[in-house]
């Protein structure tokens, strides 16, 4: 069965205090954009690398200093919001098959947990990563608060991966303006059942500074 994946990089460098889109950042030397590209590679039949306009230039003068081939994936032009970013590129899978859908600021997910995923769509439909909930929680109602169970909550990763033509079908029900902040909740939405996987404490999303120091010693200690 064919294996397509998405990656999904729209991000700025607000929250990290940076003029550099968060992407593009480096990580031990290397791009954290060119890190996941290179997990998919080596997992999926294609990759579609989902980019900002703005952003190709930018990507054009990586690409060719770390080598990356052009041939190991295609580039779409990302929307206005994410759902547009991946309805576009969905538009450059074919039917029938799996896709992936990654953040491309996820550079730790492991080579397993990407198959896992498509093993796990091929067989249910869907593949979700969670990880359980490690603090205390509390759901705050107006100017109070109350403590909730944490084991009724999984925290939501990526890669989400789907059968092709049930996300596309999903996707095609809802507006590009429709607010989700994931692929499953579309799903969902959709009429689809979810189902739940083992995800990894490790792949975090790179989002603050902090998580480029944690991301780093992760690597340094994996690969030591």
């Amino acid at each position: 069965m064919k294996k397509s994946a998405i990656i999904v990089a729209g991000g700025t460098g607000v929250r990290m205090g940076s003029d550099v889109p968060k992407q593009f950042l480096l990580l031990n030397d290397i791009p954290v954009l060119i890190r996941t590209l290179q997990l998919f590679h080596a997992v999926a039949d294609e990759v579609v690398l989902v980019l900002p306009q703005a952003h190709f230039d930018y990507w054009e003068k990586l690409r060719n200093q770390f080598s990356i081939n052009k041939t190991d994936y295609q580039l779409v032009a990302g929307g206005s919001s994410r759902t547009e970013s991946v309805i576009n590129g969905l538009e450059k899978v074919n039917s029938p098959g799996l896709v992936a859908i990654h953040d491309a600021v996820r550079p730790l997910v492991s080579k397993e947990l990407i198959s896992h995923a498509f093993e796990t769509a091929a067989k249910y439909g869907s593949a979700i990563p969670v990880i359980p909930v490690r603090e205390t929680l509390r759901k705050v109602e107006n100017s109070s608060s109350i403590v909730v169970d944490r084991e009724q909550y999984r925290l939501v990763q990526t890669p989400q991966c789907f059968d092709i033509e049930l996300i596309k079908k999903a996707y095609q029900q809802f507006s590009s303006n429709t607010l989700f902040t994931d692929d499953a909740g579309v799903y969902e939405a959709a009429g689809n059942t979810v189902h739940l996987i083992e995800g990894e404490h490790s792949n975090i999303k790179i989002t603050f500074p902090a998580d480029l120091i944690f991301a780093s010693a992760w690597l340094n200690a994996r690969f030591s």
